[in-house]
């Protein structure tokens, strides 16, 4: 689903991420750990097409990111949910139309039955009239990952979700991530929360990625 093939990225004149390669099968579990600063929100929006390698080459659904028109970057980008570290919402819309915003900038039918069905699902239906500022950090970060989902992603891209969260909210983030995991969906979770980590390894095959040095490695049992 997501190849990087030799992947390379420079950042104000130095090279923040290098020699990068690795495959996202479909349905698999991928954690992405680091120190501050190693390049992991970086590393998603290559993943995504936000950022292009200045080196090597990145295969989204079988197409090199860096030959694709805008429309069709518009139309790869439905197939990728991302739930973004900061979770920015329109704060003079109520929850349920945040939750739907993708579908109506896409142009997509939006109906009732099924944001309140997603709103359900991540524990939210009694908050779909409240207004984002409204919300605690644990609901704002549930409410970043229906609308991440909303447009039915094959994969879903997590930055940090768990940051500003205390553990029971992290517990239940991760437990809607792997269910969404078991429904197939391909997961992509970066993160420097270790306790997570090994939590959700004892409940689902995942792989864990590190990078370190700019390059990625493979985790081993030291976690």
């Amino acid at each position: 689903m997501i190849e990087f093939q030799n992947v390379a990225y420079n950042y104000g004149g130095g090279e923040l991420l290098s020699e990068m390669t690795l495959t996202l099968a479909p349905g698999s579990f991928h954690f992405l750990t680091g120190p501050s600063g190693a390049g992991k929100t970086t590393f998603l929006k290559l993943c995504y097409g936000e950022l292009l390698a200045t080196a090597g080459r990145v295969n989204v659904f079988e197409a090199d990111v860096k030959t694709l028109s805008r429309d069709e970057v518009a139309r790869m980008r439905r197939r990728i949910g991302v739930v973004h570290q900061d979770c920015q919402f329109l704060d003079h819309l109520p929850l349920a139309e945040n939750v739907a915003l993708p579908l109506t900038v896409s142009g997509r039918a939006v109906t009732d039955t099924d944001v309140e069905d997603l709103l359900n699902w991540v524990g939210l239906k009694s908050l779909a009239g409240h207004r984002p500022p409204e919300l605690s950090g644990g609901e704002r970060q549930r409410a970043a990952l229906a609308r991440a989902i909303i447009m039915g992603p094959d994969v879903i891209l997590a930055d940090e979700p768990t940051g500003n969260v205390d553990w029971d909210m992290s517990q239940r983030l991760l437990q809607l991530l792997i269910e969404l995991n078991r429904m197939g969906k391909t997961i992509l979770i970066a993160t420097h929360d270790l306790n997570l980590i090994r939590n959700a390894k004892a409940q689902v095959a995942a792989r864990v990625l590190r990078i370190r040095n700019r390059r990625l490695h493979l985790a081993g049992s030291d976690l």
